[in-house]
């Protein structure tokens, strides 16, 4: 059981990968004095939604006034891009799993921190495009003054808080690290014992 130990973790860290399809990967709040409950946008893999039906709309009736322009999930490729992404991990984890190699291991491990650095600059981009690139037709103007929401963390944007953190499918992922990482250290561990 011992020995079948990294190749379970593995298979586990795969298949958690999947949550990320009915799970949203990240979450951004808006706090203010006319919305005291918060405005909530949950971020998927291959969806962007909220709390309530009209969320979005709410947001894109926000981002109007200050020249933001709208959030339409259609026109975001990395909603297409990110479930196939998802799935090709996905398979790979349990195919290195059943190869049971620790080289397999360790470099879908590596590969897939690499994947997700990249999903966060492409995130911090997306949110910096939004934030910056304003139109000169803007109900309300603001000079100076950025409306790009935090990558990680809590910023104040003229009367409201915004709060970007991950969500549940976020965690799930950083679990399927944890455990494919613990996989991949338990596989090293016990091929030094056996040589």
């Amino acid at each position: 059981m011992k020995k079948r130990l990294p190749q379970i973790f593995f298979i586990l860290g795969g298949l958690f990968l999947l949550t990320l399809f009915f799970l949203p990967l990240w979450r951004i709040t808006l706090l203010a004095p006319q919305y005291p409950n918060g405005v909530d946008m949950y971020i998927f893999i291959n969806k962007i939604g909220g709390s309530e039906p009209g969320t979005l709309q709410n947001i894109n009736i926000l981002n109007h006034y200050i020249g933001m322009k709208p959030i339409e999930p259609d026109s975001i490729p990395e909603l297409k891009i990110l479930p196939i992404v998802v799935l090709v991990f996905s398979g790979l984890a349990l195919i290195f799993a059943f190869i049971n190699n620790k080289y397999l291991f360790a470099f879908w491990v590596v590969l897939f921190i690499i994947a997700c650095m990249i999903g966060l600059y492409d995130f911090y981009l997306w949110e910096y495009d939004y934030g910056h690139n304003l139109s000169d037709d803007a109900p309300m103007k603001f000079e100076g003054e950025s409306f790009q929401p935090p990558l990680i963390g809590n910023k104040d944007i003229i009367n409201f808080i915004a709060k970007s953190w991950p969500h549940w499918g976020g965690y799930m992922a950083m679990i399927s690290i944890f455990l494919t990482a613990t996989a991949t250290y338990l596989k090293f561990k016990t091929n030094e014992t056996t040589e």
